[in-house]
């Protein structure tokens, strides 16, 4: 965060303590098989959005490949009040993708913002 952007967050919150957002954005590559149309993939993938798509702290999206029926690439992304706590959110989001998702991982990108 810019040093002007930190001046104008301390100028606003007068007495209140500032908390500076962190940004983590975790990307997933999946592999699909099976699925003879969208409406398939849709399904295959639906536990994303469904599960973590409602926690208050990420945002799920299908980010690329959504027209492709071999593959899925969807983003996850958390905010925190630490890089250090977004790594442990995403780790932990991870893991359960792993477990709940009939596609395996081919590729995983994180990114600090």
């Amino acid at each position: 965060m810019s040093e002007a952007m930190r001046r104008l967050l301390l100028e606003a919150a007068g007495d209140q303590p500032v908390i500076t957002p962190h940004m983590g954005v975790m990307t997933l590559h999946f592999q699909l098989y099976g699925c003879e149309d969208i409406k398939a993939k849709r399904r295959a993938m639906a536990p994303l959005k469904a599960v973590w798509g409602k926690e208050p702290d990420l945002a799920v999206a299908e980010t690329g490949d959504i027209e492709a029926l071999d593959r899925a690439t969807w983003s996850i992304a958390a905010l925190g009040t630490s890089t250090q706590l977004i790594q442990q959110r995403l780790d932990q989001v991870e893991k359960a993708i792993e477990q709940r998702i009939d596609a395996p991982i081919l590729d995983i990108q994180r990114e600090m913002l």
